[in-house]
């Protein structure tokens, strides 16, 4: 136990037969749970669990997938057998099988959820100066254009390194959460943040530090997953504003996004038109210009403005 509360660590593995012993054998003693979700793994992952089971007894839960649904879904699996074991005074935290997140850092994520302060604590690894040497430099740099589209989408604009997995959420608020609906894939901390902030629960960001070069091998594709989650943040933003700002409490910041969206769009269109005529048929008339560089500025002024409004709507939400 941490601080009178349950601590259970759901740990998402596939094919990590070279460090999942190094994972579950790495916790700390104060764990009382240790989940681990094997994903169809097609190496000796399931053997080398199956064998640990043996050394750790019951407080090693072993969750098999039939098929491969993503680190996402292995995620949700090991949340709701967490839930299982307690809804209540239980601090549910996500550790990779990979062994890229040291258990060290392990009681400074719990603090502030055990103490209350917080419902959902995430690792922040660009905050010590060691992130720029010991990331890889396209990984820090696609991490940086997701982090900055993820405060747009999820509204915590003080959230930073959104792609780091190593998380810690009280079970209260796990249980609020749909978590079914959520990106079974690479996406899921980011979709996560945009669930979290549908119902205010409030964020906190964890200095941890950047572990690499331990034997881990990244199943991610840059030119794949950016704009894959670059697409799914673009969608949560929207489906965020209906639910948050439309469904649950009408805030009139959908007034100035309506009109950024319809004047802006409108406008830009409306000048490349322009262009076309002024390509294909000669001079046109200043006032047509004037009149869609104007009306584009307005709509991005509008949109501005209703990003600051949903800011300062979400700035005591950690």
């Amino acid at each position: 136990m941490f601080q009178e509360n349950l601590v259970s660590v759901v740990v998402p593995a596939h094919n990590e037969e070279l460090l999942i012993e190094r994972v579950v054998n790495g916790l700390p003693a104060f764990v009382d749970h240790v989940i681990v979700v094997d994903d169809e793994s097609k190496d000796k992952t399931w053997e080398k669990l199956e064998a640990l089971k043996q050394i750790h007894g019951p407080r090693l839960h072993v969750i098999r997938h039939a098929r491969n649904q993503g680190v996402g879904a292995a995620i949700v699996t090991g949340y709701e057998a967490a839930l299982g074991i307690a809804r209540e005074k239980n601090l549910v935290v996500v550790m990779a099988g990979d062994a890229q997140m040291d258990p060290e850092d392990l009681p400074k994520l719990l603090a502030p959820c055990a103490r209350g302060k917080v419902d959902y604590a995430k690792g922040n690894r660009l905050i010590t100066g060691e992130a720029w040497r010991l990331i890889p430099r396209t990984r820090y740099l696609g991490n940086a254009v997701l982090s900055l589209l993820t405060k747009i989408a999820s509204g915590y604009w003080h959230v930073a390194d959104s792609q780091t997995g190593y998380t810690v959420i009280r079970a209260e608020a796990l249980a609020v959460l749909q978590l079914r609906r959520l990106y079974p894939r690479y996406g899921f901390p980011n979709h996560m943040l945009v669930e979290l902030n549908n119902y205010d629960f409030r964020v906190r960001d964890v200095p941890i530090r950047p572990v690499y070069n331990v034997g881990e091998v990244s199943g991610i594709r840059l030119h794949k997953v950016i704009p894959t989650i670059s697409w799914l943040l673009f969608r949560c933003y929207f489906w965020r504003m209906k639910e948050k700002y439309i469904i649950r409490d009408f805030h009139p910041l959908i007034f100035f996004l309506t009109f950024g969206f319809l004047v802006g769009g409108a406008s830009l269109l409306f000048g490349l038109y322009l262009v076309y005529l002024r390509v294909t048929v000669g001079p046109l008339s200043p006032v047509s210009a004037l009149f869609a560089a104007v009306g584009f500025n307005s709509g991005v002024q509008s949109i501005l403005f209703a990003l600051w409004m949903d800011m300062e709507r979400n700035k005591d939400l950690k």
